[in-house]
């Protein structure tokens, strides 16, 4: 079989293969890019875009509830697991065809819908969708192939029914209680937004603190809010083995206090993520991985074999779809505009969808403490601020690091109403490079989010 050649191929249309493939066409490389499922990967099929939006549902259904507290009376909330999916994939489709047609209608760029592997340094062989294959080489090859959900090895969960951040989103009926396992990211936005849908639902954590990234005192406020949701946390806590049939699942789980059987009407399992980088065939091509499969990946996101580059959450590191597009970026600049851009000292900013949000960019206190800074900490209540208490949304603190000598902000944690929003102001003048009394002295409107910052700094010069 004659391969064919092109500049340049992309393996998988994610938050960064879909728009450098673009780029790359558009600056005259012959490209191709390869996609197995859906365009758009994990972040507009099964992760960002299908979440926030059955969050959003969940969110609807939280603020009918507390209806009364704003003085209107809605009545019995009733929540259609049917129509929540149904939305939430009429959103997905239309970002998805919106994807697929921006990649159809740019010339020069070849879509191949199947699995690629490697079958030497800068050759891939293509399983089609439709059938047969097809050979491609090209000097220059990205790889954007994702994640998926980790599977932990606890005995017996092999033979119960158990549900991933993916299928979790296709049930069409409410679990009556879903167990969590996982104190992460997944499992606890899950497991709010199905609380709030009406489920019974209980998380067991490993750990001492929820969200293992972040400060202690930011991790027992979360912990706080969901129990106030009616959640049951369990930390401390370790899954020794699964029992079940067909209408339940029994937890074996080791607590601080004692071993007890958790019985649950469904399982989420939500441990962390593995790299879609085992079907690649890479040691045909010589790519070299770290020991959990992400590929190795330098500063400008080359891998050991010079012409083949990782992207997305392949590589390891940050798992967020903003860094895969940055990823695109990065490489955009150095191999279309002939720059040297890198992934050195980039600020990380992300948002975990929780009610209320947190909003977090740049290091902990923790950290800071553990690097020996000299840092000051400033942490203002949201109880205190004048919008919050206005929309009856007090829950949560923000939390600000500053470098005692420079002023400059270091980092923030804002667990608060639209804490990812408040968290870009933070952002922004971290990229400027502007003391915190710039924001501590600035006019912002009012009643806003925004002038809390005000506040926030003011308090800690006090």
């Amino acid at each position: 079989m004659q391969a064919e050649a092109y500049d340049a191929i992309v393996i998988g249309s994610g938050q960064g293969g879909a728009p450098l493939s673009i780029a790359l066409a558009k600056g005259g490389w012959k490209t191709a890019i390869v996609e197995r499922g859906d365009i758009g990967g994990t972040c507009v099929n099964v992760g960002c875009t299908p979440t926030k939006t059955m969050v959003a549902s969940a969110r609807v259904a939280y603020l009918s509830r507390r209806s009364e507290d704003y003085g209107v009376d809605s009545g019995p909330v009733k929540v259609s697991m049917s129509a929540v999916r149904k939305r939430k994939q009429k959103i997905v489709e239309s970002f998805r065809e919106g994807g697929l047609k921006n990649i159809e209608k740019t010339q020069g760029l070849d879509l191949l819908k199947g699995e690629a592997r490697f079958n030497g340094p800068k050759s891939l062989e293509i399983i089609l969708s439709e059938g047969g294959m097809r050979l491609v080489t090209a000097e220059k090859i990205f790889i954007n192939t994702g994640a998926r959900p980790a599977e932990p090895t606890v005995p017996g969960l092999d033979t119960v029914a158990t549900l991933d951040s993916t299928s979790i989103m296709e049930l069409e009926i409410l679990p009556e209680h879903l167990l969590v396992m996982g104190g992460g990211y997944v499992g606890l936005e899950f497991g709010q937004m199905f609380r709030r849908f009406g489920s019974q639902v209980t998380i067991i954590h490993r750990g001492d603190h929820l969200l293992r990234h972040e400060d202690p005192d930011v991790a027992d406020e979360v912990a706080r809010i969901l129990e106030e949701d009616g959640i049951k946390v369990l930390l401390n806590s370790q899954v020794l083995r699964a029992q079940g049939d067909d209408t339940s699942v029994n937890l074996i789980v080791r607590t601080p206090k004692s071993e007890t059987t958790l019985k649950g009407s469904h399982l989420l399992v939500a441990v962390g993520r593995r790299p879609n980088s085992d079907r690649l065939n890479l040691q045909s091509a010589g790519v070299e991985t770290d020991e959990h499969g992400f590929i190795k990946v330098n500063d400008q996101l080359e891998t050991n074999v010079a012409g083949i580059y990782a992207l997305g959450d392949v590589k390891g590191g940050p798992a967020f779809t903003h860094i895969s597009y940055d990823d695109f970026r990065i490489l955009r600049t150095n191999l279309i505009e002939g720059s040297h851009a890198t992934t050195k000292g980039r600020l990380v900013p992300y948002t975990v969808f929780i009610d209320p949000q947190l909003g977090r960019i740049g290091i902990t206190e923790t950290e800071a403490s553990n690097q020996g800074l000299d840092v000051l900490v400033a942490k203002l209540p949201m109880s205190s601020v004048a919008r919050a208490i206005e929309m009856s949304e007090t829950c949560g603190f923000m939390k600000a690091i500053v470098d005692a000598k420079t002023k400059q902000i270091l980092g923030c944690a804002v667990l608060g109403i639209e804490g990812g929003e408040l968290m870009a102001m933070f952002e922004i003048a971290m990229m400027a490079h502007l003391p915190y009394t710039v924001l501590r002295d600035a006019i912002f409107a009012h009643p806003t989010l925004a002038e809390s910052l005000n506040n926030l700094f003011k308090a800690m010069a006090e």
